[in-house]
């Protein structure tokens, strides 16, 4: 009997080491009692009937949430009903804490979850997830001391039919620890990124191969932050407008006032821990490239990053960017959401773009295959 003990207590210890190693949620211990109270929002039809929906008329905002803390919120599951082409651009989520005027999470609802083209796909990883068929996941774990609010805004020209929802969070015994940081994640969008040429014939050109960029000068900026905190990744799709690779550009992070890069990186494929342009999809737990389109004008990614082996701390600001193409010589669309912890208060989101301006659609920007240059401006969206 002591010998089953011991096999059990190392067997839930090789669990419980294996999860926290999957998931920055850091799956509690299961061999002890928690003591926090486990609640849920959702959905459902308050009378107990079965149309466990909301329906959003264009211009509304649902809220979701609205609790009182100390807690925190552990999972989010959304699904959608909606026959609006690109909903998932359309709808927005924003999570305010402790009562503060400004969110501290902002993003259309796909990109959030990933979706970036505004489009659905299966893809998998230890925080964020879509399962088939269209069921958005997140795992990020978001406390707050006082107060949490998710609101859901239909900025679409259509309603939103069903949108079903679950929202587990806990209360917990006591306030949280000082200094407890707090969950944020940021959307920002290039359509296009303006390379500083169009007179190049291949990535490998020597006008393009021999270019400096020592400073990140025209970077995509995934986010900006000030004060101090701890960033854990990025989820960014592309729509390409010229031929060719579309990720010879280098990730680069400023940390703390600093005027070059604090880390740089060798290839956006290489940031994404894929090689050789991907090659072909896949999806693990802390990287991946759900969609990998040919290396063509028109042809559409996602890639995704998570830092939970050794998320980036800064103490003062933090700047994380992207080149577009070598030295940003390319001018393709990036979409995208960083996603971040830090002390609030925190600095102002730039303005979110307007709905029909999120919608994924190939530009004039001249270049290799870029041969809708010369077209009428209806002729140009996405195949």
């Amino acid at each position: 009997m002591v010998r089953f003990k011991l096999s059990l207590s190392v067997a839930l210890a090789v669990l419980t080491a294996s999860c926290v190693a999957q998931n920055s949620a850091a799956f509690p211990d299961l061999t002890q009692q928690q003591t926090y109270t486990l609640h849920r929002a959702s959905s459902r039809e308050a009378t107990g009937a079965n149309a466990d929906y909301q329906r959003l008329t264009p211009g509304t905002t649902l809220t979701v949430l609205d609790v009182d803390g100390p807690g925190e919120i552990s999972h989010l599951w959304f699904t959608i009903a909606s026959n609006e082409p690109y909903h998932l651009k359309r709808n927005i989520l924003r999570i305010y804490w402790d009562n503060e005027s400004t969110p501290s999470v902002e993003t259309p609802l796909g990109d959030f979850f990933g979706l970036g083209l505004g489009t659905y796909h299966t893809w998998q990883s230890a925080l964020l997830s879509v399962g088939a068929s269209k069921a958005m996941n997140s795992f990020f774990p978001m406390p707050y001391q006082h107060h949490a609010r998710i609101t859901i805004t239909n900025e679409g020209k259509q309603p939103v039919d069903a949108l079903y929802y679950n929202i587990d969070y806990r209360t917990e015994a006591h306030p949280l620890p000082p200094h407890t940081l707090y969950f944020h994640a940021q959307y920002r969008q290039a359509q296009p990124n303006h390379g500083w040429t169009t007179n190049w014939y291949e990535n490998g050109d020597p006008d393009v191969n021999y270019k400096r960029n020592l400073d990140g000068k025209d970077n995509y900026v995934w986010m900006e932050a000030k004060g101090h905190g701890q960033y854990v990744g990025v989820t960014m799709s592309i729509l390409q407008n010229q031929d060719g690779w579309w990720g010879e550009g280098n990730d680069m992070f400023f940390l703390d006032g600093a005027t070059t890069p604090s880390i740089s990186g060798t290839g956006s494929e290489d940031y994404f821990l894929g090689a050789w342009a991907f090659g072909m999809p896949f999806s693990y737990q802390l990287y991946g490239a759900p969609v990998v389109g040919r290396e063509l004008a028109g042809e559409r990614t996602s890639v995704y990053r998570f830092h939970l082996d050794a998320p980036i701390p800064f103490q003062q600001s933090f700047r994380a960017t992207i080149e577009h193409g070598h030295a940003n010589h390319r001018s393709d669309n990036f979409y995208s959401v960083a996603y971040w912890y830090q002390e609030e208060p925190h600095m102002p989101f730039p303005p979110l773009p307007t709905a029909d301006d999120r919608i994924p659609t190939l530009q004039v920007v001249g270049g290799p295959g870029n041969h809708w240059v010369n077209q009428p401006s209806d002729s140009l969206t996405p195949r």
